[in-house]
């Protein structure tokens, strides 16, 4: 599975280090490194007859109801692997692949508590409907369900970028993310370790979180227009002032001056902002100038 760059193709890039990375996903990646080492160096230790491997497994994996579950394992089980393959799986071909782009379009803080909210009703879908579909008594480990959001989120963002299926099969990301929907959906209840229902439930909250906020932008700007509309009015039917007004002194921040010489009214600015997130769709987060990535950034901030 790869991307390109050219056009409608996108490849993650690795120019400039691991220092290139949004804060959010390098802390992730960090932190799920991290357990799996400590877990991987210690889980060889037992206490008596019973492994720190299974310790872990239990007390920070998520239990079933009433078999040893803890309201905190709906946070901590999305940072604990069952193997190599399957903390790389997640982490490089789902948070790195798919994460870095959706942070920097959204902005930290947005791409934290969706990552963690997705990851955490994937919990409660596994926990909920496990005992009726595939039961378990085992824990239930990995940020797969949590990396089915974030697929989600790029599905939603960039649905016509391209995806190389094994190095060679060009596929859009909007019918691969379908693609593994329906195999989820098809899955639930065989044999396998898989979480499926996590996975699906994942998806599934990351699809009503973006429904949900694209609905609140919208109203947002609708009621924005109406008041800029107002204040537009008002401003016209202020009275000219005559020669003989005392006009009050004004401080202004020179930095600011020299950054934003002239300020853009609030409808031209978020045209420009809406321009610019059509580019990020067409060609990707890299083809911005600096001028538009700051921009971007400001209207993140304002947002967040």
């Amino acid at each position: 599975m790869a991307y390109g760059n050219q056009g409608n193709y996108y490849r993650p890039s690795m120019f400039g280090g691991f220092q290139f990375f949004p804060p959010v996903v390098k802390t992730l990646l960090l932190t799920n490194t991290a357990v799996f080492i400590l877990m991987w160096f210690f889980g060889s230790f037992h206490v008596g007859e019973i492994g720190f491997r299974r310790i872990f497994d239990e007390f920070f994996g998520l239990m079933p109801l009433g078999n040893g579950f803890f309201p905190w394992q709906l946070i901590t089980y999305q940072f604990v692997h069952a193997d190599f393959w399957h903390l790389f799986f997640n982490m490089v071909f789902g948070l790195w692949m798919f994460g870095m782009e959706v942070e920097h379009t959204w902005g930290s803080k947005k791409f934290l508590i969706y990552y963690l909210s997705c990851g955490v009703a994937a919990g409660i879908s596994q926990l909920v409907l496990s005992p009726i579909f595939e039961p378990a008594l085992g824990p239930t480990v990995g940020a797969s369900g949590a990396i089915y959001g974030v697929l989600i989120a790029f599905a939603t963002i960039f649905p016509d970028r391209y995806i190389y299926l094994y190095f060679l099969i060009p596929l859009k990301v909007k019918y691969f993310v379908m693609i593994l929907i329906v195999f989820g959906v098809i899955s639930v209840g065989g044999q396998g370790n898989v979480a499926n229902l996590a996975h699906l439930g994942g998806a599934l909250a990351g699809y009503l979180y973006i429904l949900y906020d694209r609905r609140r932008l919208v109203s947002g700007r609708r009621s924005t227009g109406t008041f800029q509309s107002s204040m537009a009015s008002a401003q016209w039917s202020k009275p000219s002032s005559t020669a003989g007004d005392v006009v009050d002194a004004k401080v202004f921040d020179i930095n600011e001056s020299k950054s934003f010489e002239q300020k853009e009214k609030p409808i031209d600015a978020q045209k420009r902002i809406d321009d610019i997130l059509d580019k990020i769709s067409r060609n990707g987060y890299q083809s911005l100038s600096e001028e538009e990535k700051k921009i971007l950034f400001e209207a993140s901030k304002r947002m967040n």
